[in-house]
């Protein structure tokens, strides 16, 4: 019962999450950057400062679809940060030039994180299936083989959502100290809206980590059920 409480409790804050956020970043996209600059050129100038020149800039399709990629070294932003001229496209590019930054320098929880990406995948597709079918045969056969991968790969995604938390606010760190240097947010208005928004935006993360840890303990308390 206590389970069930913590998944509808979390559901709910994470809707409440997911709404603040993007109304941020929609208050942010409205505010213009006093430098000029669209997201686009503050991530070039970002990485050059670092001394990175090998490292793509290039506009994808969709809404908050912002990414770097370390395997072919780009960093992805949508066509709202890469054109745009606000405090929340600035803080946004310079965000995912922080993770091309953590590459760079072999930051280690990038390196630990990029090392799960192989399982994690494969967790990733075997998670739903084997848990739907899995609690089906433990209540109908008392087969809990199929429950007990399902609970496994669950596992495997709930760390690497934890994992994930130390890359995205070091990033987000590291985008606020060069904004900050590089005289990109002149005034402390624009400096604290672009610590608003990538709050917000880490944000999301924890609360997909907490909502991944509930279920993983909500699967494994049934499966220790149907061992007693």
């Amino acid at each position: 019962m206590a389970i069930w409480v913590l998944l509808i409790g979390i559901g709910i804050i994470s809707m409440i999450v997911q709404t603040r956020f993007k109304n941020k970043f929609k208050k942010y996209s409205e505010m213009p950057l006093t430098s000029g600059l669209s997201g686009a050129e503050i991530a070039q100038k970002m990485l050059h400062d670092s001394n990175i020149y090998d490292v793509k800039i290039i506009s994808v399709v969709g809404q908050l679809t912002d990414h770097y990629n370390p395997a072919d070294r780009t960093v992805n932003l949508s066509p709202e940060v890469y054109h745009g001229r606000s405090v929340a496209a600035a803080a946004v590019s310079a965000h995912e030039c922080g993770h091309a930054i953590q590459h760079a320098t072999a930051y280690s929880w990038l390196q630990f994180r990029s090392s799960m990406v192989p399982i994690v995948n494969v967790a990733s597709k075997i998670v739903s299936f084997t848990l739907m079918i899995g609690v089906m045969l433990a209540i109908f056969s008392n087969n809990l083989l199929l429950l007990q991968i399902g609970v496994a790969a669950l596992a495997v995604t709930t760390v690497f959502s934890f994992i994930t938390l130390p890359v995205e606010f070091d990033a987000s760190k590291r985008a606020l100290a060069w904004l900050n240097t590089a005289n990109i947010t002149h005034n402390v208005e624009e400096h604290d809206g672009a610590k608003d928004a990538l709050k917000w935006a880490a944000m999301t993360y924890v609360i997909a980590a907490l909502s991944a840890l509930v279920t993983l303990l909500y699967y494994a308390s049934m499966l220790m059920g149907r061992r007693d």
